[in-house]
């Protein structure tokens, strides 16, 4: 589910996905090759899960996490203080007027499906799910 300041009836644009992709894409490939200097983000690998960006494309939040989770506030300050070189390489990469104000966030979609795993493994739902598919026959 795409992470955006929609209004609830209606998703981002295909302009907006198109864009989000394509910063997630240049800011994952700067990251995996350690281009930015700042050992707080060398030394770890990191993880661009979404890119959401705003009706006008003039921000960008960004949803990041460290393999194998870590300090995830740690890599947040890392990022927000290289957010100037992180912004200039992904308009290097991009044909917008304007390069998006990057912002970034903790991705909490792996905690979300743990979540509904550990949900969907209690025993009072399984009774639920199996009295569901009993009715329906």
């Amino acid at each position: 589910m795409a992470r955006n300041s929609q209004s609830a009836g209606s998703g981002p644009s295909q302009r907006q996905l198109r864009v989000g992709e394509l910063i997630r894409r240049v800011l994952s490939d700067v990251l995996n090759r350690g281009e930015v200097h700042d050992p707080d983000l060398t030394s770890v690998s990191i993880t661009v899960g979404e890119v959401s960006v705003s009706n006008d494309l003039k921000i960008a939040t960004v949803y990041v996490m460290p393999l194998g989770g870590g300090e995830v506030q740690a890599i947040i300050a890392a990022l927000a203080r290289n957010k100037g070189e992180l912004r200039h390489r992904v308009a290097k990469e991009m044909t917008l007027k304007f390069a998006p104000d990057l912002r970034f966030r903790a991705d909490e979609t792996f905690d979300r499906l743990d979540e509904t795993r550990r949900l969907f493994a209690d025993e009072r739902v399984q009774r639920d799910i199996q009295a569901e598919d009993g009715d329906e026959t």
